[in-house]
């Protein structure tokens, strides 16, 4: 979906996103209530400028809107892969993007992310998934790699990861997969608006990720090594 139309259908009339290049970012009203909206579009991939940038209106809203709800709306085909962006350290310009998010949220802001296009690789981590929740709209393209360069990483053949995806949602593409991992809480269909109310009222504070996907059968061991650890 483009995001012009999905802002409408997000929040209430005469909303105040503007884009800057890939960059969306601004405020709108759902049911009354001024939310601050930052994302992506274009499929873009995220640099060094970007990231900042990012992080720059979540950092502004904590300033000066304290517990102002955060929109993190997903469209990227994951991080710049230029010689550039790896000298200047682009995995510290996301992981900074993902700090301010993390700070935002201690400082009460309820953040929520949605994925409405596509959502790939390590672009994804630091946009969408670093939210209390993050949802996705059916028709959304998510994965961390293709196939073939799952293969290339895991050494393992082509043909024998096709087979595994089939029946493991970690080896698969695919938003319903993400879903069933606990990586996407829920899909949004029918009323957005109403949607996003509910996950600005609803949605847990607390990652519940690995909980999620253990009761859908996705992950199935990832809270056990979870609470392992932490009661070790």
């Amino acid at each position: 979906m483009n995001w012009d139309p999905l802002l409408n259908e997000l929040f209430d009339a005469g909303h105040r996103v503007t884009r800057d290049g890939d960059l969306l970012s601004g405020t709108a009203e759902v049911n009354g209530r001024t939310v601050t909206v930052v994302g992506t579009t274009n499929h873009a991939a995220i640099g060094v400028e970007l990231a900042l940038a990012q992080a720059r209106v979540v950092l502004d809203t904590v300033r000066k809107y304290p517990g102002r709800p955060i929109v993190l709306l997903v469209d990227t085909q994951g991080q710049r892969l230029r010689h550039r962006d790896e000298l200047l350290g682009i995995n510290r310009y996301m992981a900074h993007m993902g700090c301010c998010v993390e700070l935002a949220r201690r400082q009460a802001h309820r953040v929520i992310g949605l994925v409405y296009d596509q959502a790939l690789s390590g672009g994804f981590i630091t946009s969408g998934l670093i939210a209390d929740a993050c949802y996705a709209l059916p028709e959304a393209e998510i994965r961390v790699m293709r196939l073939p360069a799952m293969a290339r990483v895991t050494k393992i053949d082509e043909e024998r990861l096709a087979e595994l995806s089939k029946s493991n949602p970690v080896f698969a593409p695919g938003v319903e997969n993400y879903v069933a991992m606990g990586g996407i809480r829920a899909l949004w269909t029918g009323d957005l608006q109403a949607q996003l109310l509910a996950a600005l009222d609803d949605s847990p504070t607390l990652d519940q990720r690995a909980a999620d996907g253990a009761a859908r059968g996705g992950r199935t061991l990832a809270a056990q090594v979870i609470a392992r650890v932490v009661n070790a």
